[in-house]
């Protein structure tokens, strides 16, 4: 009786040792397992932001009128620190300027802002018939589209001043077709210009907000 008693301790131990070391075991193949890493989905509307040549990349996000002068130096200022301190070319930095919420309209050119002037920049004392960061002399920002600078913009925004230009029963989609057809150069339109900034990080763009 005795040695069956001793018999059935020696096998439930054997069974808890061997409980013990399968549950361990799983525990250590979880622990090892690799984990997924995250892979942005890609889509053919963001092609070209991989396809723009350059060693470094640089999203400048523009969401007000008061932020656009300092996208345009901070441009700039890409473009001559890594020049002058790094020896990279201005073609190898590869920049997108997205002009977004009330940056929106100064996206748009000579013959827009010469018909709309008013509605564009609801703020401005005088009437202005020019985007005032892209007019003679200086063209600031068509300047920085004949250095490599692309230009995103965002269309709901830019749906929301064709409708403020239409007013009541006028034909917003046709307006916003003239604006479109008036882009300064180097520019996209997209859905949404959050939209465009979050994409292009994904595409390893390193994110300056302007304000």
């Amino acid at each position: 009786m005795k040695q069956d008693m001793k018999g059935r301790r020696r096998l439930m131990s054997g069974l808890g040792l061997t409980a013990a070391a399968v549950a361990l075991g799983s525990g250590a193949a979880r622990a090892q397992a690799p984990a997924i890493r995250f892979q942005p989905a890609r889509h053919t509307e963001d092609e070209w932001m991989d396809k723009t040549p350059g060693k470094h990349r640089v999203i400048i996000d523009v969401t007000s009128a008061a932020g656009v002068p300092d996208a345009i130096r901070f441009s700039g200022n890409l473009y001559t620190g890594n020049k002058n301190g790094y020896g990279v070319e201005e073609a190898e930095v590869a920049i997108i300027l997205c002009l977004r919420h009330s940056a929106t309209a100064f996206a748009y050119g000579e013959a827009i802002w010469a018909k709309h002037g008013k509605t564009l920049d609801p703020t401005a004392t005088e009437t202005p018939t020019v985007n005032p960061y892209d007019s003679a002399p200086r063209h600031d920002l068509s300047g920085l589209a004949k250095r490599g600078v692309q230009f995103i913009v965002c269309g709901r925004a830019s749906s929301g001043i064709a409708r403020r230009i239409a007013g009541s029963g006028g034909d917003s989609d046709a307006i916003l077709a003239e604006m479109v057809a008036n882009m300064i150069p180097s520019s996209r339109l997209v859905a949404t210009g959050v939209v465009g900034v979050t994409h292009a990080q994904e595409y390893g763009y390193s994110l300056l907000y302007v304000g």
